[in-house]
């Protein structure tokens, strides 16, 4: 690799980074980060910081899981690639495939279709989900619903049902079909509903009113993150999940689990669906399978949909879809040893425990600034919603935001600002004290505010 200062100079000059803007990028040049260890990484400039990001809420198992890295290595010595399409298969992927429908057989999942990360399998479970319905006989079962605040990925189909506008407008018109309720955000909804129940139950009826206007007999599927992430770390009240469930159920529509975030362990157990007792009928997942260590992702089918397209005899049943990567043997590789190592350590336990001192931690910050307009989490996933007024709920400016990142980190961790939140989702191997070291530098940076 070339020098530091060649790195330092070239920064954001040929990279058009995502979720950013290039020309913000070129005059505030984003942090270069060049190694990590454990819950930790080192910038260009030398300086450790604990990554409460865990990479994109990707890294579970942290930067040091040598199972992991042996594991990519042995793959790459015996086939560093072969193709999954019709014809031929890799005994890696064979194996994956085997751990998945294990791992996930509590939510009904019997298929994994392979994909190269989240935005991947949402396209892959959006166009399944269409296709289900033509093998079914009900060609008109066309439409998709989704939450607002949702976040399904970035590619055509995904970027049409999320439901935040920064990741949309500027690539309307989207797909055709879409329509979105309201989500079950305690602290602005427009009910003006505190009560998470209560609230639960407003959303659940927006949702019977757009499946009453758009005709039940038209919509293909409903798609819902069990912890909204990249709209806030929004916790629906546990009610939620299952009045969805029910909802699907008495008009024949599918229900798709974005687990891509929840799945493996976040929210304290092994899938968002699974802390809400629910069977959807398709999950997509990604991001921990491999623990950030190779781009991976799965589409799981649940077994009502699998019979359906697996006793098909038409052209209908025919998968016309499919990645180059798809079922990447070194991928594959990475994520068996990347469960073993998951279920090996109880991720799901510790997430749990060390997101019940996180919560408290954040509550505590809450009560001494101000600026905290909430807080939310769910294992260890967690926002700071931050306001410039508590009584009015006004949002914090972007200046804030990098004020309180920026003394965050000189106080030796890493976070991610997204609009007006804080979002953490640090490595789930993470411990007690380095909860309090997350309290620490939080304290100093919403001082800076």
């Amino acid at each position: 690799m070339r020098d530091t200062n060649f790195l330092a100079e070239n920064n954001a000059r040929q990279i058009w980074h995502p979720m950013a803007h290039p020309a913000e990028m070129r005059s505030q040049p984003p942090r270069v980060i060049m190694k990590g260890e454990g819950a930790h990484v080192t910038d260009l400039e030398g300086r450790t910081v604990l990554d409460a990001v865990g990479g994109l809420w990707n890294v579970n198992l942290g930067y040091s899981c040598d199972p992991i890295k042996q594991a990519i290595a042995a793959q790459l010595d015996a086939l560093p690639y072969y193709s999954g399409f019709r014809g031929t298969s890799t005994g890696p992927s064979i194996e994956l495939a085997w751990e998945l429908t294990q791992w996930f057989e509590p939510e009904g999942m019997t298929r994994a279709f392979f994909t190269s990360g989240g935005s991947d399998s949402v396209e892959t479970a959006l166009r399944l989900a269409r296709q289900y319905w033509k093998i079914r006989g009900q060609a008109d079962r066309t439409k998709f619903i989704a939450l607002k605040k949702g976040y399904h990925g970035t590619h055509f189909g995904g970027a049409s049902v999320n439901g935040n506008a920064n990741f949309r407008r500027n690539y309307e018109p989207l797909l055709p079909g879409v329509f979105h309720v309201p989500a079950p955000y305690a602290y602005r909804n427009p009910f003006d509903e505190s009560d998470p129940e209560t609230l639960a139950r407003l959303c659940i009826r927006a949702l019977e009113d757009e499946i009453a206007f758009q005709g039940g007999d038209t919509i293909a599927a409903f798609i819902m993150e069990p912890v909204l992430g990249a709209g806030g770390v929004i916790v629906p009240h546990e009610s939620f999940m299952p009045q969805v469930r029910a909802v699907c159920d008495r008009h024949e529509i599918l229900l798709i689990a974005d687990e891509v975030v929840t799945g493996f362990g976040r929210t304290g157990a092994w899938s968002g669906s699974r802390l809400s007792g629910v069977k959807p009928d398709m999950m997509t997942i990604a991001k921990a399978i491999t623990s950030g260590y190779f781009p991976l992702g799965a589409t799981m089918i649940g077994g009502r949909v699998a019979d359906i397209f697996e006793a098909d005899r038409t052209s209908f049943g025919a998968i016309g879809h499919g990645y180059t990567y798809s079922g990447h043997p070194v991928g594959c590789a990475a994520g068996i040893a990347a469960l073993a190592e998951t279920r090996r350590l109880k991720l799901d336990e510790n997430a749990a425990a060390r997101g019940l001192e996180l919560a408290e931690a954040l509550e505590d910050l809450k009560r001494r600034h101000a600026v905290v307009g909430d807080v939310r989490y769910k294992g260890l996933m967690a926002a700071l919603e931050l306001v410039s007024d508590r009584a009015s709920r006004k949002l914090a400016d972007k200046a804030v935001m990098k004020r309180v990142a920026d003394a965050a980190y000189d106080a030796g961790v890493m976070l991610r600002v997204s609009g007006s939140n804080i979002i953490l989702s640090p490595p789930l191997i993470l411990t007690a004290e380095q909860v309090r070291t997350i309290s620490a530098s939080l304290d100093a940076g919403l001082a800076a505010a």
